[in-house]
């Protein structure tokens, strides 16, 4: 009897405790939940760049709201796998987290045979950021304005039409590519380091064509510098409303563009992915940063880390077509 007693008395106080973990959070709990005091936003590319500007803009939010110390670290290599392999190889604390640009995600295991880390096994997706579109931009005095003009431009000289890239295996590069595949043109890739000096060619005509990020080119497009002929996007883009989409121009299934997402090492603890989702949301909700992404060429791009995992799945394929024998330096 006393046996059966303790034993009523102990599942009681278990039933007690039970009910007051739902009620009230542990100690313990909290703790896995917790952050380290300084967390390191892990950027591929150099300072400077676009993909550093929108971690540099977005940081200082992040920090508000997890409420601890947000920095940014760059470790530019490899078109961001060198920053992306750092992030893979750290513990899935929290410390360490990557502002991961799409071609790092779902380009470079397409084109680097040697990549040290596979994203899609070796990282946490844990929030999408921002997406952006590109435009195909032309030298002004090419007598073409339409896609469909371009496309018959080129095939009356196959393999004399160039366009210009940030790169081999740049976003842009490959986008020239996807539309050879698709269409049957015959371009000529020339690969720049960066997307500047491409931009500047297609100004001064030594390269006929290329896809450009809309923010960089929509100045020298107002200005009559450079001629646009579509946006790469599904639907037309709002600073660039007058411009037609390549499947509106012909192009059927042309969608492609690009984004930045938030990852963290494989095997984070899911609740910490959630605060930290979270904590990108409400930084990217706030009408400041909102509108600071969009004067960079921006659009907020949130929703749940499944999300990002499929885009980044889906990207992953298609840049495969477009990847076909080509391999980065």
């Amino acid at each position: 009897m006393q046996s059966i007693d303790i034993t009523r008395r102990h599942a009681v106080a278990a039933l007690a405790g039970g009910a007051l973990l739902a009620a009230l959070p542990s100690r313990a709990l909290a703790q896995q939940q917790q952050l380290p005091p300084l967390v390191k936003l892990v950027v591929g590319y150099s300072a400077g760049g676009p993909v550093d500007g929108a971690a540099r803009l977005l940081a200082p939010a992040l920090s508000q709201e997890l409420g601890t110390q947000v920095i940014v670290d760059n470790r530019p290599g490899a078109s961001g796998s060198v920053g992306g392999d750092a992030v893979a190889k750290a513990a899935p604390d929290g410390a360490l987290l990557f502002f991961g640009a799409s071609p790092t995600i779902t380009i470079n295991p397409n084109i680097q045979r040697k990549m040290p880390f596979d994203p899609m096994k070796d990282l946490t997706p844990i929030a999408p950021l921002v997406d952006y579109t590109n435009v195909l931009v032309v030298n002004k005095d090419l007598p073409v304005h339409s896609v469909a003009e371009l496309l018959a431009y080129a095939k009356a000289r196959p393999g004399k039409v160039f366009y210009g890239s940030a790169g081999i295996g740049a976003s842009n590069h490959l986008s020239g590519a996807l539309l050879e595949k698709m269409t049957g043109v015959q371009l000529t890739h020339v690969p720049y380091k960066g997307s500047a000096p491409a931009l500047a060619d297609v100004m001064g005509g030594t390269v006929t064509m290329m896809f450009d990020i809309i923010a960089t080119s929509r100045p020298f497009i107002q200005s009559g510098k450079i001629r646009a002929l579509a946006v790469t996007s599904r639907q037309r883009n709002r600073m660039l409303p007058e411009v037609p989409t390549m499947i509106e121009s012909g192009v059927a299934g042309y969608d492609v563009g690009g984004w930045f997402g938030l990852y963290g090492p494989a095997r984070m603890d899911p609740a910490l992915v959630a605060r930290l989702n979270a904590a990108a949301h409400k930084a990217l909700a706030r009408e400041d940063i909102a509108h600071r992404l969009r004067e960079q060429g921006y659009e907020v791009w949130s929703g749940g880390a499944d999300l990002l995992a499929a885009k980044g799945q889906a990207d992953r394929r298609l840049w495969a077509t477009a990847a076909q024998g080509i391999e980065a330096e």
